[in-house]
């Protein structure tokens, strides 16, 4: 088992399908990561983490995030795959798409980009199962998620997307207790300009600062 204390926080040994304990996991950010990963390491399934999310904007904010996962995955000993930030590709794919809500087609487009990347990385590298941390935020739809997961995995006869419901069992807020432990850096929007575009718009009309990007960090409470 991986030497990261679990901290007295018990849940029951994950099973992968198909039996196999090598696991490919989309990572969207440390904070929702956290929680599966910990839960992974425990079940002593032999993760990689497979950072590729070129819809967060702007790059500085890419960077913070995906180094408060690195930070993370070496501390679990995972190993961790930095792929393209290849925003160009995101923006050509989404187009027509700026004005859809959050939850609505622009945000199904964003998955199933990230996911046919994830689900390829996985087929050329021997992987038989993959799997992503973005539906254990509450913010998420789950089916939405796990439905592009799925259509991603039939591109290939040997590749399983696996479904698992994160949340279950205490792992939402397990979640937030080790953002808190670890300090992770708290996002304020889910990554996309646009969503940075929408949450700024509502802020303003609710008499709030806009995001201030980069300074805000979880904190044990005293």
């Amino acid at each position: 088992m991986n030497p990261y204390s679990l901290q007295n926080f018990q849940r029951p040994q994950l099973k992968m399908p198909n039996g196999t304990k090598r696991l490919l996991m989309h990572s969207c950010c440390a904070p929702c990561a956290g929680e599966i990963m910990e839960a992974v390491a425990a079940s002593d399934i032999d993760t990689t983490i497979f950072f590729y999310n070129p819809n967060i904007h702007p790059k500085e904010e890419y960077e913070i995030r995906k180094n408060e996962n690195i930070r993370f995955a070496e501390k679990l000993g995972f190993d961790f795959v930095d792929a393209d930030y290849d925003k160009e590709n995101w923006f050509e794919r989404i187009k027509g798409l700026e004005d859809e809500p959050e939850r609505g087609e622009r945000c199904t487009v964003c998955f199933d980009m990230r996911f046919e990347r994830s689900a390829l990385f996985a087929y050329e590298n021997g992987f038989d199962v993959f799997a992503t941390t973005l539906g254990i935020s509450r913010w998420k739809d789950l089916n939405q998620i796990n439905n592009s997961g799925l259509r991603a995995a039939k591109r290939y006869n040997s590749l399983t997307f696996w479904d698992y419901n994160w949340r279950k069992q205490g792992g939402s807020s397990r979640m937030l207790e080790i953002s808190k432990n670890e300090q992770f850096y708290k996002q304020e929007y889910c990554g996309c300009v646009y969503s940075l575009r929408d949450t700024n718009r509502w802020r303003k009309s609710n008499g709030r600062e806009i995001i201030k990007r980069g300074i805000n960090f979880y904190e044990i409470k005293s």
